[in-house]
């Protein structure tokens, strides 16, 4: 088996692995909106994920429709010919082109769809004592992208007056940017999510959002319950964050949370399937987090 230090050889990634890296090098940093979408459907693998190619489209449109970014700001990683795949390589340098050269008024928006771990925290970093994961389509040779370096790569870096929104419909992806305040819809206050090591998790000034699919201890869902036809596999969460958006105006920060936790709990009792095999009767609640407090009554908007 190759050692870590090997397969990390960019001498060892194939012609095409190597062309899509280079390209994603060569991404423009456009100003004001940019976005980077990631779908991961790991394809014959074992737990292949049928809606997830869906979702990315779906996003891409919300985005363009509803927010107004230019389409040739958003970049897509996905396992579709016309696209870099979402290697574990591919989406740290993605992840590296969305932050660079921050400004001020930048709108920056992170999306991944596909599987999430968990793993033990050895670095006293995690109240649960879990390190939470997104897993590139490569992750059985490459490993997971841990929540401790997506928050030094796209979260530490942003500077005043610069906003990311983080949008990830995976499973245990609660605090999957590692923010130091969770927002509790049942207690309708925020919360200390600082790790206990007490290194820094912020921003250089900036204000980092993530809306997860569930909390660091549920599953999301992958499911055609949503869908007209019944047929078409899609995000849980991806859907009814979109659902949310587009048919009311004047949506905010709460009313999104309290729109997407009601449809989820109807369409749970239309017994959808869950992206795992176990725990089924669990079930998803998005979470918002932050890297500072704010009035979750404010719109919402990227």
């Amino acid at each position: 088996m190759l050692c870590r230090r090997e397969r990390s050889n960019p001498n060892s990634l194939s012609s095409h692995d190597m062309a899509s890296l280079e390209s994603i090098k060569r991404w423009e940093t456009t100003n004001r909106k940019r976005a980077l979408l990631c779908a991961v459907t790991y394809n014959k693998q074992k737990y292949k994920l049928k809606g997830t190619n869906y979702d990315v489209k779906s996003m891409q449109e919300l985005l363009i429709s509803k927010f107004q970014f230019p389409q040739s700001s958003i970049h897509i990683l996905a396992e579709m010919d016309s696209y870099p795949h979402p290697t574990k390589r591919n989406i740290q340098e993605a992840l590296r082109w969305l932050v660079k050269d921050n400004r001020p008024g930048d709108s920056l928006v992170f999306y991944f769809s596909g599987h999430g771990l968990r793993q033990p925290d050895f670095f006293d970093d995690e109240i649960d004592g879990f390190d939470e994961s997104i897993c590139p389509v490569d992750f059985r040779t490459e490993g997971m992208i841990v929540d401790n370096e997506i928050n030094d790569t796209i979260v530490r870096p942003l500077k005043t007056g610069v906003k990311l929104h983080a949008i990830i419909d995976a499973c245990h992806s609660g605090t999957i940017l590692d923010l130091p305040h969770v927002y509790s819809t049942k207690e309708k206050c925020w919360l200390n999510n600082s790790p206990p090591s007490g290194v820094y998790k912020g921003t250089s000034g900036g204000h980092a959002i993530s809306i997860s699919a569930c909390e660091d201890n549920q599953l999301a869902a992958d499911t055609s319950v949503f869908s007209e036809s019944g047929k078409q596999m899609e995000g849980a969460m991806t859907f009814t964050f979109k659902k949310a958006l587009t048919e009311k105006s004047g949506v905010t920060y709460s009313s999104l949370l309290a729109s997407m936790n009601k449809d989820i709990l109807e369409a749970k009792a239309k017994c959808f399937s869950l992206r795992g095999l176990f725990h089924r009767e669990r079930l998803q609640a998005p979470l918002l987090s932050s890297s500072k407090e704010f009035d979750v009554n404010e719109p919402f908007v990227l």
